[in-house]
């Protein structure tokens, strides 16, 4: 086995390493401990069922990077609570100007990032898992994982309201973390399901490329 084919052999082993030591790292003294059990509610159940499953449903390197990447937002998200997360202070230290300034926001757009990244960025893995799953073929192939995708951000929202309601108080509005809007929800769902569709052309494209010049990543 070459030096390559080893690196792409291990590269799932190597990307969960390197997340889980970003986890810990930022598992220690989060901002609100309680939003940060709660934010960590969907790793403690998703992130063991890939490392459980890898064998029978191995996904390629490019969706394990993208779930890597997703997960290391996550993380960030959670440790700060997400309608805190300093993003624009990290910005103003490497440029000398807030982005939000720059950009004419007046509330933290971190939640709204990661809304698009979740459709962004779980576009490839949804297609794989629906591709072993349900074999779409023609147009579907392109159209289920785009769905799949927006009706899990709508599933995630209907959850997010339905703990704000259960814990009220202090700890409910973070993990809802509307920031007083009230179309915060729809908002984030339309974000999630834009980065989805993105993600589903560039792919659509990708593939297209591989079936020519015999890729795969």
């Amino acid at each position: 086995m070459s030096f390559g084919d080893a690196a792409r052999a291990y590269l799932p082993e190597a990307l969960f390493a390197a997340w889980l030591g970003l986890w810990i790292a930022l598992a220690i003294e989060p901002l609100y401990r309680a939003d940060w059990l709660l934010e960590n509610l969907l790793v403690f159940v998703a992130v063991p069922a890939l490392v459980l499953t890898r064998h029978r449903m191995r996904f390629s390197n490019a969706a394990y990077a993208c779930l890597a990447a997703f997960f290391a937002l996550h993380a960030v998200g959670a440790h700060y609570t997400y309608s805190m997360v300093p993003y624009d202070a990290w910005f103003e230290q490497l440029t000398g100007r807030g982005l939000n300034e720059m950009l004419g926001w007046s509330r933290n757009h971190y939640d709204r990032f990661v809304h698009f990244a979740y459709g962004a960025l779980l576009l490839r893995p949804a297609s794989e898992l629906l591709d072993r799953i349900a074999s779409p073929r023609g147009a579907w192939r392109f159209v289920l994982p785009v769905l799949f995708i927006a009706s899990h951000s709508v599933i995630y929202e209907l959850i997010e309201f339905a703990a704000a309601i259960v814990f009220g108080g202090d700890l409910g509005q973070a993990y809802l973390g509307t920031q007083g809007d009230e179309w915060d929800s729809q908002k984030d769902s339309l974000l999630a399901t834009s980065g989805a569709l993105l993600a589903a052309l560039a792919l659509r494209a990708w593939r297209a490329r591989e079936e020519e010049h015999g890729w795969e990543i």
